[in-house]
């Protein structure tokens, strides 16, 4: 019986590549995953004591859902109001959803219900920074950020694209997005908030 080799010799190809090419070191990516705080032992151990409650919601069953069913309510209440044009009325929810979204996400510090379990270690960051314990990129903050991009353009679409209506949802959507980046640190958050 004849036994077959185990391994297989390839031919070189014959391909000389410079060595500055061959010593290049891979570039780094520009998504850079980072917690937010100042990371010390009693900072750590307070944030890890208790479940945060109040930034883990996000993550539940049907907290992505919910976003998409306030929008569709609010833009029902806003239609059954008389002599209301489709204009106004992307433009109200869009508005509307970015003030709520702003002031909920990035508007206020600390743990509104028991922030006590937790030493005030969470006093000094907005919701968005208590989101995955600060980590940037998640899906949670993705979704969190797609939600009003998607919504100015569905805005900036029904409103037929009238300039004037798209420099205020987008001067709004800006406004919205620029904390989420982030660069934006807590200090810059708390500037605009003073």
């Amino acid at each position: 019986m004849n036994s077959r080799p185990t391994t297989i010799k390839l031919p070189t190809m014959g391909i000389d590549v410079p060595a500055s090419l061959r010593t290049r070191q891979r570039s780094g990516s520009i998504v850079k995953v980072e917690k937010v705080g100042d990371g010390s032992l009693e900072e750590v151990l307070d944030q890890n004591g208790y479940v945060n409650i109040n930034a883990n919601w996000v993550n539940a069953k049907g907290a992505w859902l919910i976003h998409i069913v306030l929008i569709c309510i609010g833009k029902l209440i806003i239609d059954a109001i008389p002599g209301m044009n489709q204009q106004v009325s992307w433009t109200l929810v869009n508005l509307i959803y970015l003030a709520v979204s702003y002031l909920m996400f990035h508007g206020v510090t600390g743990i509104p219900f028991g922030s006590d379990l937790h030493g005030g270690a969470y006093d000094d960051l907005t919701l968005w920074e208590q989101i995955d314990d600060g980590a940037q990129y998640t899906p949670a903050k993705k979704w969190l950020t797609s939600v009003p991009v998607v919504l100015f353009l569905a805005s900036t679409h029904y409103t037929n694209y009238n300039p004037w209506v798209f420099a205020i949802n987008f001067s709004a959507l800006v406004f919205v997005l620029i904390p989420k980046l982030p660069q934006v640190s807590v200090n810059v958050c708390l500037l605009v908030r003073s």
